[in-house]
């Protein structure tokens, strides 16, 4: 006897389970993992003819290198794990079928009830500077970000598909700020102003504006939501209390900003089936998932950590980006690639991918400051961690020593608000 609640669901006797959707038309085809990594690989243009470029112009040449992206082994992994949350879900929402637009409206269904598509979440961590945020983004941008459908089934006309919305948690951990930040981001997105309206009232509620944008989302077919920076939904306790705990070897410890809005996220993938990607700090991933029902939704389709690397000798950073990234050297005798050279730049790094990139050009902006020089040396890796990234040090320093005290602050040493890279990208490339 069939199972009327799974009656619903169709899964078509073909290469692919998706056939027939709507959904799924504009997404392209299942990709193999080779074909994921290949995908993502991203290699500006190497300089040529150096000695012909001003020097004042060859550092600008030179951030084409920020462009670089040499996917990992973990990256290729979080790709096929996202990929199995905007798939499937569509396959429970496909609109063809009158219970998701019934879902939709909120009518009552008179029909047997499904039995549902399952939160589907996943969580990616890692220390600031490692590479997640990047990473997460370029393998969203494989796919339309928006499709539009000249006809939809139950509807008259043409109809938006968003597929996928990226969004850093704001500062503060708000419910009205999550809310406006992510109607900015949809209109952005979309090239509308829907949300217009809600965003120039002075007065905000933050769940009705959440529930208002969910709204929207869900009839829009939403097949993802990122949200970044998911540790500021939490707060640091008080320096008093944090002197006063009982080991200092526990990290940092957070307490929650607003109960409301992780209420309001457990609701999304339960209720609403949109799948939700959470990244952040090792910190912010970890009170995220304390609790046991939170960890299974949040990580029930793949957990990801992305670190820095290991060594200067470890393959993935002396055989695989360092003889990449040489390869962008803007002075008439560049360097060699050596293991003096690789233990300097370890050394002023700890290994974070973002750091080593900022190092490499910092460097070359210090080489091309002297005027009776065309050469790149070692030396001027030493001037420009002491000079271009003396903010950073100290949070170098902690994670080079792997010390769990000082390591559990490194994330206050590293500056979390984006103005700083901003003004540091400015700085060198002028």
């Amino acid at each position: 006897m069939t199972n009327p609640a799974k009656a619903h669901i169709s899964v078509p006797n073909s290469s692919s389970p998706y056939d027939g959707n709507i959904l799924t038309q504009k997404l392209g085809p299942i990709r193999s993992r080779e074909e994921i990594l290949r995908a993502l690989i991203d290699l500006p243009p190497t300089p040529k003819q150096v000695r012909d470029i001003p020097r004042h112009e060859r550092v600008h040449h030179l951030m084409l290198i920020r462009d670089l992206h040499l996917p990992a082994a973990t990256e290729g992994d979080l790709a096929s794990t996202i990929d199995l949350l905007i798939r499937p879900c569509y396959r429970y929402r496909d609109p063809a079928r009158p219970d998701v637009w019934s879902q939709i409206s909120g009518e009552h269904q008179y029909f047997p009830k499904r039995s549902g598509q399952p939160a589907a979440g996943a969580a990616v961590e890692g220390p600031p500077g490692a590479g997640k945020t990047e990473a997460i983004i370029r393998i969203l941008c494989t796919y339309p970000q928006i499709v539009h459908h000249e006809s939809f089934p139950k509807m008259a006309g043409p109809h938006t598909q968003v597929v996928w919305l990226s969004v850093d948690v704001p500062a503060s951990g708000r419910a009205q700020d999550l809310a406006a930040t992510l109607m900015r981001s949809w209109d952005k997105a979309t090239r509308q102003d829907r949300f217009s309206a809600a965003l120039v009232k002075e007065r905000r509620d933050g769940m009705k504006m959440l529930e208002e944008w969910r709204q929207v989302a869900i009839s829009h077919f939403l097949g993802i939501l990122h949200l970044d920076e998911v540790q500021n939904f939490f707060k640091l306790s008080t320096l008093e209390a944090r002197k006063k705990r009982k080991s200092k070897t526990t990290g940092i410890e957070l307490s929650i900003v607003e109960d409301q809005c992780l209420k309001w996220i457990l609701n999304l993938m339960n209720t609403w089936a949109i799948p939700l990607l959470v990244s952040g700090t090792p910190d912010g991933i970890a009170a995220l998932t304390q609790r046991l029902s939170n960890l299974q939704r949040f990580a029930s389709a793949g957990y990801h950590r992305f670190d820095p690397f290991e060594s200067a000798t470890c393959d993935a950073f002396r055989k695989v980006l360092l003889p990449r990234i040489a390869k962008y050297q803007y002075l008439a005798h560049p360097i060699a690639v050596t293991d003096e050279l690789a233990k300097l730049i370890f050394k002023e790094t700890a290994g974070v991918y973002r750091l080593i990139i900022a190092l490499w050009i910092s460097a070359q902006r210090v080489a091309l400051d002297r005027p009776r020089s065309d050469e790149l040396t070692l030396a001027d890796f030493e001037v420009a961690a002491k000079t271009y990234m003396a903010p950073l040090r100290p949070a170098v320093q902690a994670l080079l020593s792997k010390d769990p005290e000082r390591m559990a602050k490194y994330e206050d040493l590293l500056p979390r608000d984006g103005n700083f890279w901003a003004s540091f990208w400015d700085r060198v490339s002028k």
